[in-house]
């Protein structure tokens, strides 16, 4: 399964989350290691949308049928403090922004999200540095 989408700018929040040991440690079974404190946002491509909506069915939400036989690994929420952070899935995937070099990565889908077109990326690396790739950018993700 593949798919593509361009490079943009989220509100710049996802660090709160990605910070927070709980979810470190299950990164680690996702990445082999820790991940980079923050998401790289992909918007989906509209021909590679119906793909996308795939990964949110297997994620639990969306309705509908999917023959799709992706590997996925269920992150747990947990509360602190009174405060409530949700679980999500995570996909493990591959990056590239030029189709040649491929970083390991995962696309997570949390439960709680507004994004239905947009695939929130995660990976041990600061992508944004390590592909190279900027807002509008091109990039391909390859998962199973």
């Amino acid at each position: 399964m593949q798919l593509s989408g361009t490079v943009t700018s989220g509100l710049g929040r996802a660090h709160v989350f990605m910070a927070q040991s709980h979810y470190q440690e299950q990164f680690k079974t996702v990445l082999g290691s820790g991940a980079w404190p923050g998401t790289l946002n992909v918007d989906i491509l509209d021909e590679n949308i119906s793909t996308y909506r795939e990964l949110r069915i297997l994620a639990g939400l969306e309705e509908g049928e999917t023959s799709a036989n992706i590997e996925s690994i269920r992150i747990a929420g947990f509360e602190r403090d009174g405060t409530s952070f949700g679980g999500a899935t995570a996909f493990p995937a591959s990056i590239s922004s030029d189709e040649k070099n491929w970083i390991e990565c995962a696309i997570l889908i949390p439960d709680l999200t507004r994004h239905t077109k947009t695939a929130e990326v995660i990976s041990s690396a600061f992508l944004r540095e390590i592909l190279p790739c900027s807002d509008d950018e091109m990039v391909t993700l390859r998962l199973g």
